[in-house]
């Protein structure tokens, strides 16, 4: 008879609970990733992250083998029923749309996989297509998932579903092409950009300008913002420096944005915009401006400028 103090004793199964508890926060960037990509929304895609969590502490996961898949999925179907709402608001939102600006930079609060399908002109582009694709894209291409499990999440074939990350892969990766000069070189240029800026040299900023530049800037019917994208070198160079004489002076701040170089602006030392940029060689072929406050809100450290009087 084997002594009671030394008798084998079986080590309880983790509850379903205390494994979600346990690798939640290894996943949870992950389940944001796929909303904000999906949505292009910052506070939407929190919203999700909630949602999802909520589902998994509901649910049995001890026969869930790969939780950081069973997760990504969950997220999928739920961002799939939001997203034919998301469009409909596209399509009547006033003036151009841009995505929430999502800080990405070493001291990011939300930390995520970055690479091209983070980027501001990635998620222009995915937010015109179909949500199928969106989905079958976003989650196969940037999370691996298999062919076979994303058309069960959008209720079609393996092959239809290859189709559809197939055309959406051809989109995105037709506008958001890397940039062709390295970091460091886009950098010089905007901090170039910057100082033109402030100077108010029209010449200098003309300069670092591609002849076909476009300027879009996102009020949401907020904030006085144009309705339509400006186009060339010289309108462009001059009506930011005409909005910065007309409101005063505007200080410009480097800020990674969406993975990219990008910038924020600050007047009367409230942030009042953030910025990202496209590029055509070492020349700026595009200034995205979301001046919306609503999409601004999420920054609540970067709302004042370093420095300034509260």
């Amino acid at each position: 008879m084997r002594d009671g103090g030394s008798a084998e004793r079986k080590v309880a199964a983790p509850r379903p609970r205390d494994r979600l508890d346990a690798e939640w926060e290894s996943h949870r960037g992950v389940v944001f990733g796929v909303a904000y990509r999906l949505l292009g929304e910052v506070g939407t895609a929190e919203d999700v992250v909630q949602d999802v969590w909520l589902r998994a502490a509901g649910s049995d996961l001890s026969g869930v083998r790969d939780l950081r898949a069973w997760l990504i999925t969950v997220t999928g179907r739920r961002c799939l029923d939001l997203l034919d709402s998301a469009r409909r608001r596209y399509e009547v939102y006033p003036g151009p749309w841009l995505p929430e600006p999502l800080p990405t930079g070493a001291d990011a609060a939300q930390p995520v996989l970055v690479e091209e399908s983070v980027t501001t002109a990635a998620l222009i582009v995915m937010a015109e297509l179909r949500p199928a694709e969106r989905v079958a894209f976003v989650l196969h291409d940037v999370f691996e998932v298999p062919h076979t499990q994303i058309a069960r999440i959008l209720g079609v074939s393996p092959a239809a579903c290859r189709q559809l990350a197939s055309r959406a892969r051809r989109r995105v990766r037709s506008a958001a092409a890397p940039p062709e000069v390295p970091r460091g070189e886009r950098e010089r240029v905007l901090a170039a950009f910057r100082a033109a800026y402030r100077d108010g040299d029209l010449d200098a900023l003309v300069r670092l300008l591609h002849p076909d530049v476009v300027y879009t800037t996102d009020g949401g019917g907020r904030v006085f913002a144009a309705r339509i994208p400006i186009v060339g070198a010289l309108r462009v160079g001059e009506t930011m420096l005409r909005v910065a004489r007309r409101h005063g002076p505007v200080q410009l701040l480097p800020f990674e944005v969406n993975g990219e170089p990008g910038g924020l602006c600050y007047w009367r030392g409230g942030l009042s915009s953030v910025d990202t940029f496209g590029w055509e060689g070492d020349r700026i072929a595009a200034i995205r401006r979301v001046l919306n406050p609503e999409k601004l809100s999420h920054l609540e450290g970067l709302r004042r400028l370093p420095g300034a009087p509260v």
